[in-house]
């Protein structure tokens, strides 16, 4: 019986919640195309014959000094320690950068296991050859798998390589596991990804969701959620609000609806938005949200 904590780091964007959404073959983390959309170290859990691999997606390493960021950062290197082997995910369409070199000299040293993997080979990309030299002189006798998780080309030699690296232990959860996420945190990821995904610009980066309350009702059939998106000015308030409330609305209704495929009990969203000036400065805030 194989038993692993994996780290999966990487730049932001990679598609390190799409490879995990994959691997666990749930939707454990929320994906969107603008970057830095995991913001929380999310636990992603598969367990099969072979053993049980407890995945972590980390929010995306990026080279920024702005607080947010930095707590992201933090989040990211923080899950190092703890692991039994770190999964470095390299998004094979981007040439290497600033980014790619900070996270080498982060995991280059790590007494633990460590695996590559050269992402979005569905994808066409005049970057992969200086990728594959950066990666073999950075992390000389790193195995390197070429996958898409998209396609599932590669994946199954993924799995087979983590399954080789990972120690022999007994499973942390059990079988019927595919996350740990609790309950209020799955839905206001949910809701901020169905936010994100309907604004543009710096709005995506400016929100954040909070659960005020959830409660089951009738006996359990229902689940009753009030929930507020938060922005930083009057004016990100307006766009998500929409006119008429016509972009509320939206998000309200594909909230529902995908909180309807993850909660067995019909789902009423009641949600709103409120104006939290400068919320990416608060320390407080970030060391509540950011975990």
């Amino acid at each position: 019986m194989k038993s692993a904590v994996i780290s999966v780091i990487g730049r932001p964007s990679a598609g390190k919640s799409t490879l995990l959404n994959a691997l666990c073959g749930h939707k454990v983390s929320i994906v969107a195309e603008h970057p830095q959309t995991t913001r929380n170290v999310i636990r992603g859990i598969l367990t099969e014959a072979r053993g049980q691999l407890v995945l972590l997606d980390t929010p995306g390493f990026h080279a920024s000094e702005k607080k947010l960021n930095l707590y992201l950062r933090a989040a990211a290197i923080q899950s190092l320690p703890e692991v039994d082997l770190v999964l470095y995910l390299v998004d094979s369409t981007r040439p290497p950068g600033e980014e790619e070199r900070q996270i080498v000299e982060r995991i280059a040293g790590l007494p633990v296991p460590l695996v590559v993997a050269l992402a979005k080979l569905d994808l066409e990309s005049r970057a992969r050859e200086s990728l594959r030299s950066f990666i073999k002189e950075s992390l000389p006798g790193a195995p390197v798998c070429e996958i898409s998780a998209l396609t599932g080309e590669g994946m199954e030699a993924l799995l087979s390589l983590l399954f080789e690296r990972a120690p022999e232990g007994e499973a942390l959860y059990d079988p019927e596991f595919y996350t740990d996420q609790p309950p209020e945190f799955r839905a206001s990821e949910i809701i901020r990804e169905q936010a994100i995904t309907r604004v543009r610009e710096e709005v995506p980066h400016a929100l954040y969701v909070d659960i005020e309350d959830m409660e089951d009702r009738d006996e359990g059939r229902s689940l009753w959620i009030r929930a507020v998106i938060a922005v930083e000015r009057e004016s990100q308030k307006g766009i998500l609000i929409g006119r008429g409330g016509s972009v509320i609305r939206e998000i309200r209704i594909a909230s529902q609806r995908e909180l309807a495929r993850i909660f067995p009990q019909q789902v009423a969203l009641d949600l709103r938005v409120k104006v939290q000036p400068k919320w990416r400065k608060d320390d407080r805030l970030l060391k509540r949200l950011i975990f």
